[in-house]
Parts: C-alpha cells; sequence; structure tokens
C-alpha cells in the first residue's frame, strides 16, 4: 500500500529516533547528538551516531530514519514498521484509497507547479519590473548572495503574465489554485493571482521542499505580509519559515552549532543567517502552535524563543509558554530573550551590529525561571482576591505538565517566587496590626476572633486547607496570622497536603510560630456560646470553617456560593467542587437559621 508522504512526515516529526534506538542499545551523549556501539555489527568502540531524525553508523554504513531503524533492528517490512511506529504514536494508519493515492500524486505535481513559479518569480526580480523589489531587498541591507540563498524574488503585477508563462509549460490556472498563487471565485473558478506586486519568500519544509510562498507589498497596501493558503502540500500550523537551513546549522559538526532561535518575521530570519546566526527561523504570521514546537524540539532540546519588548511581545512570550507547558519533558523545553522596546532582530543588527544579538541569545533565560514574570506582568500591590486568583492560575500552569515530577517542581519554583514577591515583601496590602500575645481573648474584636478560629481548625484537621486554600488566601489578616498561613501554603504547596496535627505543629513550632498556634487554639476553645462543637456541625470540620468564614462577610459569601453555583450548573460537571458546594449552601443554611456565633 502506497502511503500519504504527509502521512509518513507527521509519523517521523511525533516519533523522536532517539528513545526508540535507546530501546535497543545504550545511547550517551555526544554533543547535541548521540552515540553508542552498532547494532548491526560487532564493535567496541562507537561509530553509530544518533541525530535529531537519522541515523549513520561509520563503521558498516548502516542508515536511515526510525521507520528504517524499526525494519532493520526487528526484521519488519515497511508497512509493518509503519503501523507498529504509528500506534505507538496515537495515529491511525490510513485505509487503503485511490483518491488518497490520487491526492499523493497531485501533490507531487503541485511541488513541480511550485518550483516552476519559482524560477519565474526569482527570474523577474532581476528584470526592470522587479527593480523596485530589488531595490527594497538591498536597502534593508541584504547581500546579492543572501537574496539568492533564500531564492527570493518578484511576483509581477498581477495582470494576467504568471498564468500565460506558466501555460507554454502546460500548468493550467486550476494548478495554479490548488498550489496556492491564484485566487478562486466562490465556484473554485481560477480569476486572479493571489501574489502581486510583492517581494516574494519561497516557504520550504523541514526537508526543503517548496510547499508555499509569502509575499511583501511594498507601499502601503495591506496586507503588509501575506501567505499562501493551506493546499495539499502546506499547512501553516506545521510549518517554520527557515527550519531546513536552520537544521543544518544547529547540527554543525557533532555539535559544535548554531544555537536555534525563534524569531517574528522573514527578515528577521534571514537578516541574522546573514549575519551568521544560521539557526534563526519564524513561524509564518501567527502565535507558536504544538506542532511547531514538536518540529524546534526535533531539532534542539532548547530552543530560544526571541520576542519584541512591547506589550504584542509580552503576549506572543505567555502564549508561547502556555502551548509548550503540555508538551515538557526533562529532555525539552525553551529559553527566553526579550528585545529592547522598539527593537527586531533585523533593526538590532543594522544599529549595534551582531555582538549585541549575540549578548540577548546568550543572556537567554530557562522557561522555568522567566514563567512567574510572565505570569505575574501588570500585578501590582494586590488584593487578597488577585492574590488568589494568580496564586491558583500558577498551580494551574504547572499542572498542565503531564511529567508529574517535572510539575512539581514547576508548581514549587512559581509559588515560591509569588510568596516572595507578594507576601515577604510586603505585599499583603495593608494587613492589620498584629494581635498581641498579651491581649485577652474577650477583647478581641468578632471578626479577629473568627480569623483565628479558621486557622486553629486547619491545624486541628489539616485535610481542610486542600478545599479552602483559594477562600484561605483571599483573606486579609494581621501580621502574625498571615505568617501563619503563608506557612501552612508553603508546606501544603511542597506536597500538595499537610502533616497530621503533631507533627505539623512541631514543624511549626521549630519555624518559630508556636506562639500564635497557641493562641488561636485557646480562642477557638472559647468561641460557642455554650454549644458543643457537634451539636451545629456534627464531625464536618469543613462545615465549620465554611460557617466562620462566611460569618466575615455574610453577603459577599452568598454571593460566592450564588456565582459558583451558577458556574457549576453551567458546566461539567466536578464532583470535589460539588462537594466544596454542598457543604458552602449547609453552612450558609445554618446562618440564616441562627447558628454558631463566637463571643463578643
Amino acid at each position: 500500500m502506497a502511503l500519504d508522504p504527509a502521512f509518513l512526515d507527521e509519523l517521523r516529526a511525533r516519533t523522536p529516533i532517539a528513545p526508540v534506538i535507546g530501546r535497543r542499545t545504550k545511547l550517551v551523549r555526544s554533543g547535541r547528538n548521540w552515540k553508542a556501539c552498532c547494532p548491526f555489527h560487532g564493535e567496541k568502540t562507537p561509530s553509530f551516531y544518533v541525530y535529531d531524525d537519522h541515523y549513520h553508523c561509520f563503521g558498516c554504513q548502516a542508515h536511515g530514519d526510525v521507520i528504517t531503524f524499526v525494519m532493520q533492528s526487528e526484521g519488519r517490512s515497511f508497512p509493518e514498521a509503519v503501523e507498529e511506529l504509528a500506534t505507538a504514536a496515537g495515529m491511525e494508519m490510513p485505509k487503503p484509497d485511490p483518491v488518497r493515492r490520487e491526492q499523493a500524486e497531485r501533490a507531487r505535481t503541485l511541488g513541480d507547479v511550485l518550483e516552476a513559479v519559482q524560477a519565474s518569480w526569482q527570474r523577474r526580480l532581476y528584470q526592470p519590473e522587479g527593480r523596485e523589489g530589488l531595490a527594497y531587498l538591498r536597502g534593508r541591507g541584504l547581500t546579492d548572495e543572501t537574496i539568492a540563498a533564500f531564492g527570493l524574488g518578484w511576483s509581477g503585477e498581477g495582470r494576467g503574465g504568471l498564468a500565460a508563462e506558466m501555460a507554454a509549460l502546460d500548468i493550467t490556472p486550476a494548478m495554479l489554485r490548488d498550489a496556492g498563487v491564484m485566487r478562486a471565485d466562490e465556484n473554485g473558478v481560477p480569476q486572479r493571482e493571489l501574489f502581486f506586486n510583492r517581494v516574494t519568500f519561497p516557504i520550504r519544509d523541514r526537508r526543503g521542499r517548496l510547499v508555499s510562498f509569502g509575499g511583501r507589498i511594498l507601499g502601503d497596501g495591506q496586507p503588509k505580509y501575506l501567505n499562501g493558503p493551506e493546499t495539499a502540500l502546506f499547512s501553516k500550523r506545521r510549518v517554520l519559515f527557515g527550519l531546513d537551513r536552520a537544521r543544518e546549522a544547529v547540527r554543525g559538526g557533532r555539535g559544535a552549532g548554531a544555537e536555534l532561535l525563534v524569531v517574528e518575521g522573514y527578515m528577521d530570519v534571514i537578516a541574522l543567517h546573514q549575519a551568521g546566526f544560521g539557526g534563526a527561523v519564524a513561524p509564518l504570521g501567527t502565535a507558536l502552535t504544538a506542532e511547531q514546537m514538536e518540529a524546534l524540539w526535533q531539532v534542539a532540546p532548547a530552543p530560544v524563543l526571541c520576542f519584541d519588548g512591547d506589550a504584542a511581545g509580552q503576549r506572543a512570550a505567555v502564549k508561547a509558554a502556555e502551548t509548550a507547558l503540555p508538551l515538557l519533558n526533562v529532555d525539552r523545553t525553551l529559553r527566553f530573550c526579550v528585545l529592547p522596546e522598539g527593537e527586531d532582530p533585523d533593526s538590532l543588527l543594522r544599529r549595534d551590529g551582531p555582538a549585541a544579538m549575540e549578548a540577548l541569545v546568550t543572556s537567554a533565560r530557562p522557561m522555568g525561571q522567566v514563567l512567574f514574570g510572565l505570569l505575574s506582568e501588570g500585578v501590582r500591590n494586590p488584593g487578597p482576591e488577585q492574590r488568589a486568583a494568580l496564586r491558583r492560575r500558577l498551580v494551574e500552569v504547572a499542572a498542565l505538565i503531564p511529567d508529574k515530577a517535572l510539575a512539581s517542581e514547576y508548581r514549587s519554583t512559581l509559588l515560591d517566587s509569588f510568596f516572595e514577591t507578594f507576601r515577604r515583601s510586603g505585599g499583603r496590602g495593608g494587613a492589620a496590626r498584629p494581635m498581641a500575645a498579651a491581649t485577652p481573648v474577650a477583647t478581641l474584636d468578632a471578626d479577629l476572633q473568627r480569623q483565628c478560629i479558621l486557622s486553629a481548625i486547619i491545624l486541628e484537621q489539616p485535610g481542610v486547607l486542600a478545599e479552602v486554600q483559594d477562600a484561605y488566601c483571599r483573606l486579609e489578616l494581621p501580621a502574625d496570622l498571615a505568617a501563619l498561613r503563608e506557612e501552612l501554603l508553603d508546606l501544603y504547596d511542597a506536597s500538595a497536603s499537610l502533616p497530621p496535627p503533631d507533627e505539623l505543629a512541631a514543624t511549626l513550632s521549630r519555624a518559630g510560630l508556636g506562639d500564635i498556634c497557641q493562641r488561636v487554639r485557646a480562642i477557638r476553645g472559647r468561641r460557642t456560646r455554650g454549644q458543643a462543637d457537634d451539636d451545629v456541625f456534627g464531625t464536618d470540620s469543613r462545615h465549620e470553617w465554611w460557617h466562620f468564614y462566611a460569618l466575615l462577610n455574610v453577603e459577599r459569601f452568598a454571593a460566592e456560593v450564588r456565582a459558583d453555583t451558577e458556574r457549576l450548573c453551567a458546566g461539567q460537571v466536578d464532583e470535589a467542587a460539588w462537594q466544596s458546594l454542598r457543604t458552602r449552601l449547609l453552612a450558609l443554611d445554618t446562618l440564616r437559621r441562627g447558628g454558631n456565633e463566637v463571643d463578643g
């Protein structure tokens, strides 16, 4: 069965070759690549090298990609090897389909069409009609060698000249439409050229095959940059401009290659390559996609993302980080560097030279170090609600990482930064004065007693914190209670739970919080008007906690319960969230019936 080349490319992209080979033979790092004793012939000195998408033995000359390796090492046929790898990658094997075979054949034909168009546009750039385009490129500092190396061209005026020229090569308007260089009307009939009066940029896939074009208009027309449409050859979300050249530059002779650097546009990539940064690539006018990140990691384990220093660059960095998190593992991550505001790589190179760009790339920071700054950008002196919302977002973001150990490390790092920035630095938003140890319980105001009771319940029933932590974060507490809360949350975040009460008490005492722990317990012991705890709350400490939380602001509590009720009714059922809501509804009902109150 003939298989669709696009399916095979997707399979190779989803299947890193090193882990597959590593199951058969022990691999050791050799720069950016791997080496081993060849599994196909006996040897004592490693001569078998594994690169990002292929292997090669310098001893027996065995060579191939991940599919070839499965065939050679397991004695499987090509279809059997493909099916085994596809199953492991979660891909469904295509069924025999004459239409698919016809599409594959047409895709090969479309490649020929694109190459013919490319030859025409590249030739036009040096003819009188392309004079303006050539002047523009030279004015941007590109040499003739660079212009030729990237195959830059000029599309002409778009008045039917391309179709007429292609007709002499037996290329029809319908073929130009299918290749993505002519527009069609609503009935699919080719009407006019897509690219006209534009400098053209050939877009190639990672293997260097021409799949589409981009074009930049000269003057004030819109859009300034235009990419070809989706075709049988071209999927915008899977292709990175310049990746075919960057792969070779990053390999750089077994580990001494260039950094894989992601920037924003065609001209940035070309200017960087000309300046010696041969690992530069760019998405095609959109945010980085998961498929593009997978393609990046096929080339390097820690690509550098370089964004502009303005608000748009900040948003792009946040979006890239959020897209990457569900794909991270210990062997692949991202690094970030930020350009000076108002600069892009092209302008920075022309103004300050390659050394300035090199300094930025060298200073790129790992994602774990910059993620908190990205997610908390614009948060200044937050109140309790903003702190709780940010803390929840940090925990949710870390949970996106599928590797549990790595997710735990990110969670700890993010929350350490959170507490350092918004708690220990005075970011409590004007907390009340400390509760003096000598203050008689009877003279404390009711709200302060309730705040003490809330902390005491957690000390005596540590499991309560898992449900109430967001609400607990929102409270404005005096300094000593806030310090106790911070330590409790730190302990919880370290292992997603608190230790048993006796162990918790000892830990808090060693942290210098023994006195405040004793004080809140004493206040809880005097909290009722002669009623035993079980009279109102039974054995449910969660009900009790929500009851005293609600007493701090009954109207706010009722509004929160209403909002959560509406949210849960409108969305998917979350059993834990429903249980918490039931408990809070019960607490609200207790209040309405005149339930337990503290001494005033």
